[in-house]
């Protein structure tokens, strides 16, 4: 369509446009890279509005003027997120941050809550029909431009078309402004690669195949994505399409194939980028942009199964509060979507949620994991909204768990210099346990070369991994729900308590190259519960370990223990031991067939009325760890 044939009235300069609004206007801006540059700069440039509100959710033009007085005495800038170029500007109180859902601010814009006189949004040129897209940012931009009552628009050919519920017809505009100019980028910078690979490790661990996952502002959260390359058939439901994601789009890992909500499509509100996403963007109906009201809306992002959310954090307290927007007193960014995504992910069949962040700031000088939130940290995520939580030390999972399992978890994934600090505050708080020893303050990545899984013979996958301080109340419970007689088996006695004191005695900081515990877990609903688990000990002077096991009776006889048996002799070789020691009760006849079959030299001695007691020096010829279909004797 060409606009000077069809609307000429209408096709003005940006100050013939600009001259139209009124001093003391509240004048709404489109959102971040979609932001109309030219416009903006014509009317900092124009020395005639004065007194006006702009609100914008992520703003970015504007950080060239913010530090200038005579903008501070002409505009007041009240803005949704922070973005990185204007939190100074923030910290100095030159900004008036407006902490608000995402999903919440387009019926703010509607109802008038928020009052808008004036919207200055980009847009492509229109098509054949008269319909203009707001490409790269639909967000709160079409519920800012709904709700004005005057309407400017910059028609700008690099603009891409995309696709969804974005478009917006050259009759419902008041003033077009033709200015073609490159979109506003965003690429962030590298930070530490080696904390973010082992982020990311983690995070991996978590994604299943088939996955819908949303990923949300900032840099952390986006330089986790291209370690998500093997997975497959990934969908996206998320606020922002950034360049992190074209690899895997490029690459057929995000298919959105198994998404039960809009599925073979990205959802999204917006994109921030380069040149080159918004290329491939351009007119792609594999995507789906819509207003941050339908994207954002927990109940709508509910209605994708397996749905993760994946954002992060300044702060995590030892109760699992979050803080994502303030340094203190300091607003730093802003309350954005996590809580809605949070929300909606819980709610979701299938679906979970991933805090990630780097255990300590300030160059390692800070933990990141806290007794407190900081003094004037908002509180962005209660400790009822979060699952997991990541750093570079592993992961905690605090979802159905108590203050004092979320302390053990939270401390034991905090930089280990912080670990028995966080440690003494909890127990001065009552979080704890009076006598509750602190998690080994060794880095413990090493544990991750420890972990397999198999699939049994009755179907079930088991996971097999050491055991962890964190693991107690798992650990005695496991014990609690066995029979005697297997208890007998274990441990030569009718055994009653499995206390936390003993738990304390044997687990809570445990030396992983004397000692060892491996357990085996398998799914039960939303949770993994432990079913068995393998253990050796140092014996002393022999070179060799004590090893033991105990399987939950609906496990035995599917080869669980002939598949632990050489795990631990491989961990136990890597740390210098030359053999195990075992004693089984006489009847235990399944335990010593196990041993026998993978050490058939063992020497066993029988002289004692009630038990064997067998030697079994390592085999090197044994490299190859068995699978579940190798193993029929337990």
């Amino acid at each position: 369509m060409d606009l000077k044939v069809y609307c000429p009235e209408k096709v003005v300069t940006a100050d013939e446009a600009l001259s139209k609004i009124k001093n003391g206007s509240r004048i709404f801006i489109g959102t971040a890279c979609g932001e109309p540059q030219h416009l903006i700069h014509s009317m900092v440039g124009s020395p005639i509005l004065q007194d006006a509100v702009i609100y914008q959710m992520l703003s970015i033009t504007l950080s060239k003027y913010v530090d200038d007085p005579n903008f501070s005495r002409r505009f007041a800038l009240k803005l949704f997120f922070i973005s990185a170029s204007m939190r100074k500007a923030a910290f100095e109180g030159r900004i008036d941050y407006l902490p608000a859902y995402l999903s919440q601010i387009p019926n703010m814009f509607a109802s008038r809550r928020i009052g808008l006189d004036v919207a200055l949004v980009q847009v492509s040129p229109p098509d054949r029909f008269g319909y203009c897209s707001l490409g790269v940012s639909v967000d709160i931009t079409k519920a800012g431009l709904d709700a004005a009552r005057l309407k400017i628009v910059q028609v700008n050919p690099r603009m891409p078309r995309t696709w969804g519920d974005c478009i917006v017809h050259v009759d419902d505009i008041d003033y077009l402004v033709p200015f073609e100019e490159p979109l506003v980028e965003s690429i962030p910078k590298l930070k530490n690669q080696e904390v973010i690979t082992r982020i990311a490790y983690y995070v991996n661990q978590l994604v299943e195949d088939g996955a819908t996952i949303q990923v949300g502002f900032g840099h952390l959260a986006n330089a986790i994505l291209p370690f998500l390359k093997d997975k497959k058939d990934l969908g996206v439901h998320t606020q922002v399409i950034t360049d992190s994601f074209l690899p895997l789009l490029q690459n057929n890992v995000i298919t959105n194939k198994k998404k039960t909500l809009l599925d073979g499509r990205v959802v999204a509100s917006l994109c921030m980028g380069s040149e080159e996403l918004y290329r491939y963007v351009h007119d792609n109906p594999q995507f789906y942009f819509r207003a941050s009201d339908f994207v954002s809306d927990p109940v709508v992002i509910a209605r994708n199964d397996n749905m993760i959310s994946i954002s992060s954090a300044l702060e995590v307290d030892l109760t699992g509060q979050v803080c994502s927007d303030s340094m203190g007193y300091l607003f730093y960014s802003g309350i954005g979507d996590q809580v809605d995504f949070l929300r909606g992910s819980a709610m979701s069949k299938g679906g979970f949620t991933i805090i990630a962040l780097p255990s300590t700031a300030q160059g390692g000088k800070v933990s990141r994991i806290v007794p407190s939130l900081s003094e004037g940290a908002g509180v962005a995520t209660t400790r009822g909204d979060v699952n997991f939580v990541v750093t570079e030390y592993g992961i905690a999972e605090l979802k159905g768990k108590s203050i004092y399992q979320r302390v053990m978890e939270l401390a034991q994934i905090a930089h280990p210099k912080f670990r028995e600090e966080l440690i003494d505050v909890a127990k001065k708080r009552h979080y704890i346990f009076a006598d509750q020893m602190p998690p080994a303050q060794d880095d413990l990545i090493f544990l991750e070369g420890y972990k397999s899984s198999v699939t049994l013979r009755n179907g079930k996958a088991i996971d097999f991994r050491p055991l962890l301080p964190s693991d107690e109340f798992a650990y005695r419970n496991f014990f609690y729900s066995l029979k005697e007689e297997t208890i007998f088996k274990r441990f030569f006695y009718k055994r009653k308590l499995f206390s936390h004191e003993h738990a304390q005695q044997q687990w809570a900081s445990v030396d992983y190259h004397k000692n060892m515990s491996i357990i085996g877990l398998v799914q039960s609903g939303g949770f993994q519960e432990i079913v068995a688990i393998g253990t050796y000990a140092d014996e002393g002077d022999t070179g060799r370990a004590e090893v033991a096991f105990v399987v939950r009776e609906d496990f035995q006889g599917l080869g669980v223990t002939s598949l632990m048996l050489p795990l631990l002799e491989s961990i136990a070789k890597e740390n210098k031991f030359r053999g195990f020691v075992a004693t089984v009760l006489k009847g235990n006849r399944a335990m010593m067939r196990v041993f026998l079959k993978r050490y058939p030299d063992a020497k066993v001695d029988t002289s004692s009325g009630l038990d064997n007691t067998i030697v079994m020096d390592f085999d090197q010829q044994h490299t190859a760890l068995p699978t579940a279909a190798d193993n029929t004797d337990d």
